[in-house]
């Protein structure tokens, strides 16, 4: 039975660092944790007086949302990404956004004849989503590789956990007008798309017109507030898009019971009404990512990609865990490339979401050799 309900997942990825924790753990100044890309700083005064003013919340909430939170979803979709508008509708809130995205090929009906295309260096939950259906997964930045495969689901990340890659408007056209032809559904999650960093590579989401020409048929995005306002702990975010998609996916949640609290759709409306917080909270990453991407490149380090979200994709030209050692013999410790496919194996992802203070400590051990440690 155990080995039935595990459906043949793999090891959960952070349990497998275990050394390496305990040896950065072991700095006479302790661990500075750059490795999960939890936030660590206050959630906004905005969303918390909200999530108080609806404490009292007795009944059952809707699935579909409150109308208040979807329109301020369709408002904030438009006001930031130019998307839209859209009708509110066609917006979903989900509890967080790794549940929509483990679950997703189940809730679109997908089995194991079904194939589920993610990127070949990828949030590991695209593919536990496809193994959870018992589906096939395929890892491929180019889809005409896809063979004869029965493509049903293909996701894409911009700005992409881990690399930072920003995906250019021709190559997401491209990637709607392949599935369109296959008769896919595009799942775009777009968890960073406020955290561009490069002026060159601005992200865009699968909605705007530049992308889909202002059809949102067989196309999803996702979004979740836990970067951009600090509300991980909430599980906050939504999913918007294809009309017939996100009705039928509707449907299926609400005989699943996957509601959003009441009180947490609130302080997502509040979050997603206020742009001030988010241009606060931007600064202060964009000083973090500046002082340790000058400490990595000044301890010979090469930074690759990088161009928007809350992660460095950095290499020594080394397999990813000699350079998790590097690191933790510092007391710092990251992500070993290899957690995201096999195209990571020689790179480690540092996270930007330790404090000022840890950040500050990190760039000081980098340019340190430690006592009795290799370079």
């Amino acid at each position: 039975m155990p080995g039935r309900l595990s459906r043949g997942l793999p090891d959960f990825p952070w349990d497998t660092i275990a050394g390496a924790r305990e040896l950065a753990g072991a700095h006479p100044d302790g661990m500075v944790d750059l490795s999960v890309g939890a936030p660590v700083d206050p959630t906004p005064e905005v969303v918390r007086l909200a999530l108080c003013r609806a404490a009292d919340a007795p009944g059952y909430p809707s699935t579909h949302g409150t109308g208040e939170l979807r329109e301020a979803a369709v408002e904030w979709m438009f006001r930031r990404l130019g998307v839209g508008p859209l009708d509110p509708a066609d917006v979903l809130p989900t509890i967080g956004t790794k549940e929509l995205v483990a679950w997703l090929p189940t809730l679109l009906g997908l089995g194991p004849a079904d194939t589920v295309v993610v990127p070949e260096i990828a949030y590991p939950t695209y593919d536990v989503g496809a193994r959870l259906a018992g589906a096939q997964t395929l890892a491929r930045d180019g889809l005409f590789g896809a063979g004869p495969a029965r493509v049903r689901l293909v996701w894409v990340n911009s700005p992409a956990n881990p690399t930072g890659r920003v995906l250019p408007v021709e190559h997401l056209r491209k990637v709607v007008a392949w599935a369109r032809h296959r008769g896919a559904v595009v799942a775009s999650d777009e968890c960073y798309i406020e955290l561009g960093w490069d002026p060159d590579a601005q992200p865009v989401s699968l909605l705007h017109p530049s992308v889909c020409d202002g059809d949102p048929s067989g196309l999803l995005v996702v979004h979740s507030a836990s970067k951009r306002s600090n509300l991980a702990g909430y599980r906050a975010g939504f999913l918007a898009g294809d009309p017939v998609l996100v009705r039928a996916l509707l449907q299926v949640r609400k005989h699943a019971g996957m509601m959003v609290p009441t009180p947490v759709q609130v302080a997502l409306t509040a979050a997603l009404r206020d742009d001030d917080h988010v241009a606060v909270q931007r600064a202060v990453y964009g000083a973090r990512r500046t002082t340790l991407k000058s400490a990595l490149t000044g301890a010979g380090l090469r930074v690759d990609e990088s161009k928007a979200g809350l992660y460095l994709w950095v290499s020594r030209d080394e397999p990813a865990d000699e350079t998790l050692a590097w690191f933790a013999r510092r007391g710092i410790l990251v992500a070993p490339g290899h957690f995201y496919g096999a195209g990571g194996a020689r790179h480690v992802r540092v996270a930007l979401t330790a404090s000022d203070e840890r950040v500050a400590a990190a760039a000081v051990r980098l340019g340190t050799c430690p006592t009795g440690a290799d370079g």
